[in-house]
């Protein structure tokens, strides 16, 4: 009956098309009157929930990514791309994947890059010859990318949850990120060539490709200090967060001269609306895996979870194939929130570390933003384009293959996500 109640609620509540943050307010308040674990909770967990110190990146992140956008870091990368490899084939292709993965280092979210990219490179893809529905799959799953590269919201959320450190996270996504990226554009130019997508015809003079790397150094920077900061000890990913904001107020009003104090005031507004959607379903979620905690649901689930098999190897397995299908109708703060609590007794009954896992993890919420019925990116893209979401999602069926292979070489291959953290000192197994 406990399990049916706060499941089943929720579940009901979101087929009736209630929002994510909603459905699981109403479901935990459900749970907690009818089970008098104190209503009087609500305020207590309400308040913890947000009050956690690496959560305050979340706000600081999502505020340098808009004044970085505004200042158009974006399309300044762009251009350096594409006069490096836009001749190649599929060149704009190619471009696009690039594009995607520094920007992710800049953003951290998989919408707000589809954006950012989207506007950049859907006209000038079209206009050579790429299909429509191709481009919006392309860009919608290279935005995926934004959560695993660093400085990720999903990789903070995860840290917060499990109390693993943020900043070993952060050192810990690097090689896979780039290892996704590096799948994404495997498959985009194989695609490029069996089409017959034709780079640039044009060489660009060298003259030209300096002074496209002197408009995006200040863009090329942004990552290097961000993460080398949290590389070296300085600051944390919060501090770091902070710098960020300073440093791309810094370089749109005084390097790129494209914010004003009216265009700032509108920037705060845009960034406090992404950053309260976030914080709101962060909220509520918490108090959702707390009721389900109290009523025994989260220890029946971990117990169910440990005895399905013996093998590490084969829980992991399982477990991505269940945050794949969840990936389809959830986002990733609520499959976070709802799943890790479960897969904590887990991951200590079966040993495996939680860092390493921590990327697992990540990487296969990644996918789900691509993924029909629910893909945020791939929405974002459909209205980009003006295509259909079915259309997209044919397309990017491809892209979904290559991401869930490099999902296998992660959980395979633990060095590749543990290595760095624990060669520069942020993380002991």
């Amino acid at each position: 009956m406990d399990i049916f109640l706060i499941m089943i609620s929720f579940l009901v509540l979101m087929v009736m098309g209630v929002p994510i943050g909603t459905a699981l307010g109403i479901s935990s308040v459900l749970t907690i009157y009818i089970f008098d674990l104190g209503m009087g909770m609500l305020g207590v967990n309400f308040s913890s929930g947000i009050a956690s110190f690496p959560l305050l990146a979340i706000p600081f992140f999502v505020l340098a990514g808009v004044i970085l956008n505004k200042a158009g870091l974006a399309r300044t990368i762009a251009r350096f791309f594409e006069l490096i490899v836009g001749r190649a084939t599929g060149g704009l292709a190619i471009v696009a994947v690039c594009t995607c993965m520094f920007w992710g280092a800049l953003s951290g979210s998989g919408p707000a890059t589809t954006v950012a990219v989207g506007l950049i490179l859907f006209t000038p893809m079209i206009e050579q010859g790429y299909d429509k529905s191709f481009a919006g799959a392309l860009i919608a799953n290279a935005s995926d990318l934004s959560i695993i590269i660093p400085p990720s919201i999903a990789l903070i959320i995860y840290g917060n949850i499990t109390n693993v450190s943020v900043s070993a996270l952060f050192v810990a996504g690097i090689v896979p990120g780039l290892l996704a990226g590096f799948g994404m554009l495997v498959v985009a130019y194989l695609i490029s060539r069996k089409r017959g997508y034709r780079g640039d015809t044009r060489r660009a003079p060298a003259g030209e490709i300096i002074k496209a790397f002197k408009d995006s150094i200040w863009a090329i920077l942004a990552p290097v200090i961000i993460l080398g900061g949290i590389y070296s000890g300085i600051f944390t990913p919060t501090e770091a967060a902070v710098v960020a904001v300073f440093y791309s107020l810094f370089v749109a009003t005084f390097i790129y001269r494209s914010l004003s104090f009216s265009d700032f005031i509108h920037l705060l507004v845009d960034a406090t609306v992404t950053s309260s959607v976030i914080m709101f379903i962060v909220v509520f979620a918490g108090i959702f895996t707390w009721a389900a905690d109290v009523i025994g649901v989260v220890d029946k689930a971990a117990a169910f979870l440990i005895h399905i098999s013996p093998n590490a190897f084969v829980m992991i397995i399982l477990i991505n194939l269940l945050l794949l299908v969840l990936g389809m109708f959830l986002d990733a703060i609520s499959i976070s929130y709802l799943v890790m609590p479960i897969l904590i007794p887990a991951l200590a009954a079966f040993k495996i570390d939680p860092l390493w896992y921590g990327i697992i993890f990540i990487s296969a919420l990644a996918i789900g933003q691509a993924t029909p019925p629910v893909g945020v990116n791939l929405f974002t893209a459909a209205n980009l384009t003006g295509e259909s979401v079915d259309s997209i999602s044919k397309q990017a069926i491809p892209f979904i293959m290559m991401a869930a292979i490099v999902l296998v070489i992660l959980s395979l291959f633990p060095e590749l996500s543990l290595y760095l953290p624990i060669k520069a000192g942020l993380y002991t197994p």
